[in-house]
Order: structure tokens, then sequence, then C-alpha cells
């Protein structure tokens, strides 16, 4: 029984993940340090191609009847996408087990995709009661099978008798949903390092509308930060907003359109003049943050590595939006960090 489900499994993740890569181009992961951490691994070998390390995940049973048969099976594949649930654990017997709630997206070399869900049983043997060689928490059998549900939505809800997951974000998951469709493509699929994507930072702002009467409730706007892209001294980020009135929406950031005249119109010399020509939106924001305290977003793009040129814009959240409120330009490459302010909404005239 278990070599067939060992089969199922080898089978089913032939064809695995979203955009085509090189095998050179995915992350080197090997974290057996936990039960979800082993199953990332096990699809980073896959991803690399380094089979023997990905047939190494696995126990005694095996996923294949022999090595080469586990090999051949991903003649086709181009890459695995997976996620893992929440993950139930039991002990018996000198060792503990642990269940894992899986979802794959295999796209094979020719772009079919196709998306399998089940579960894997990882064992580990208590470390004291081991000999050499030492044998870290393996794979002891697994089984997928095809899904009809979208990659995003199709990891079991528990595997065994684990609990069920948390009730999931609707808003979250809403805005996670906009930002893949949008920037997809576009923005880094991996950490600097080759580290996992992390989650967005969330936050939960309440306030009141302008003009409301004291007993009116507080309302609330969520606000989702998303990682895009680094450079080597510029990080990008995209925000959405959710409300029960608009849903989910991307933020747009004003930012002045600006012309900046130096002394003999050499960039390196003496600033003359900034002056603000016109508006637009940016659809991103450099090295930006959101301060809770003060209800802003701020951002920072370094117009070289030093930081002695720079632009900064500070955006207020009131009635259910942000506004720019004060933009900052530092136009001279002099080495000092000497920005001036060109909007200024934060003082009265």
């Amino acid at each position: 029984m278990r070599s067939a489900l060992f089969a199922a499994t080898a089978f089913f993740s032939l064809a695995v993940t979203g955009q085509p890569v090189l095998a050179a181009e995915a992350p080197y992961v090997d974290d057996r340090s936990d039960a979800e951490a082993v199953i990332r691994s096990l699809y980073s070998a896959i991803n690399r191609q380094e089979f023997a390390r990905a047939w190494d995940y696995f126990g005694d049973t095996k996923p294949a009847k022999d090595f080469d048969a586990f090999v051949k099976g991903y003649d086709g594949t181009e890459r695995v996408d997976v996620k893992t649930g929440g993950v139930s654990d039991d002990g018996a017997a000198g060792s503990i087990y642990y269940n894992v709630p899986v979802a794959i997206r295999a796209t094979a070399k020719d772009g079919s995709e196709n998306v399998f869900a089940g579960c894997y049983t990882l064992r580990q043997v208590n470390a004291q009661i081991q000999e050499p060689l030492f044998r870290p928490i393996f794979i002891d059998k697994g089984a997928l099978k095809p899904s009809k549900a979208d990659f995003e939505d199709a990891v079991p809800e528990s595997c065994g008798d684990g609990p069920p997951p948390p009730k999931k974000d609707a808003a979250l998951e809403q805005a996670k949903k906009a930002f893949a469709a949008t920037y997809g493509d576009q923005c880094d699929k991996e950490m600097p390092g080759g580290e996992p994507l992390a989650e967005p930072d969330a936050y939960s702002l309440r306030y009141k509308d302008a003009g409301a009467e004291t007993d009116e409730p507080e309302r609330e706007t969520r606000l989702f930060r998303f990682f895009c892209s680094m450079a080597a001294y510029n990080e990008s980020a995209v925000y959405y907003v959710y409300d029960d009135v608009s849903g989910v929406r991307q933020l747009q950031f004003a930012s002045p359109e600006l012309d900046i005249h130096y002394e003999n119109n050499n960039s390196e010399g003496k600033v003359e003049a900034i002056n603000v020509v016109g508006f637009e939106t940016d659809d991103q924001l450099v090295n930006s943050e959101y301060d809770d305290a003060t209800k802003t977003i701020s951002s920072l793009n370094k117009w070289r590595g030093v930081g002695d040129a720079s632009s900064a814009g500070t955006y207020l959240f009131r009635n259910g939006n942000f506004s720019l409120v004060q933009y900052d330009v530092d136009a001279s490459y002099d080495g000092e960090i000497n920005p001036q302010t060109v909007v200024d909404y934060n003082t009265a005239p």
C-alpha cells in the first residue's frame, strides 16, 4: 500500500509550477528542522534537478520502484510550486508523526498546468535513542490526487486527526489575488537570498468620517504592504487597502513632477532651483514603511547608493485614504544629506 501511495505521489509531482525557469535559478533549500521545511526542501531539490537529494528526504519506503524510475518521472517537469497547510502531530513508540496538508501546481515543459492536493506523513525518530548514522525528519508516506480547485485554494483543511487551519482572512486573500494578478510577472518571485516570499504586512486602521456624530461607530480600513523587488539600495513595495464599501483596491501615490536647474547645467554642480510643474501617480513606493502611531506611509527613493541625492514622500491617512502631505527633494550630488521641502501640506500657510 505504501509503495502505491509513493508512486502516486511521484506521478502527480511530474509537472510543477507557475513560470518556467531554469533549474539553476531555483533557490537551494535544505532544511530538516520541521516537517513543513522538509516538504519545501523536497520541492527545492526537484526544481533544481538534484534528484539524489530529493530521494534522500524519503525513508525506507521510496516514492518509486528505484532511483532511475524516480528521476525519469520528472522528464517533463519545468518546476513545482508547493503550498502547505496546518500541520498536526502524534507521538507513538519513540517517534513523532507529522501530517502535512499539501497542494502543488505542476507546469510541464509544454506550458500545461495541473493542481494536485493531499497529505504527506513525516516521521521524526527520537534523537536520544538513535545510533549512527543519525536520521533526521523524513517523509514516511504521501499521496496527492488531482484537484479542480485553484492552486491558492487547493490545500486540504487538515490531514489525519489534525485540527482545521484558522479561518481565512477574506480581505487578505482578495488583496493577495489582486497583487498576483497585476504583479505576478513583474515583482520578484522570492526574497533576496532565495528565501520564500513572506506574507504581506497587514494593518487595521480605525477612524471616523469627517463630520461623523460622536455616537457613530468607527469604520475600519485594512492596509496591506507587499514586497515587490530589491535592487542595490532601493526596495519597492505595493500597497492595497480594503474597506466594506469599496472592497480591495490598490493605492496610487501622488508625487510631484520636478524641473530641476543646476548651475551651468551640470547635475554635479550647485542646485539653483527645484520647481514643481505638475503631479503624477506612482503604483509603487521605494524604501517605504507604515507608521501606525502617525498613520503615515513614508518613502525614501535614493538616487544613488550613498544617499546624498534622494526624494522622500509622506502620505497621511485621513477619511479612509492616504494623501500626500509632504515631499522632500535632495537634488545635489554633493556628499551631504540636505533635502528641501517642495510640497508641504503639513504646515499651515
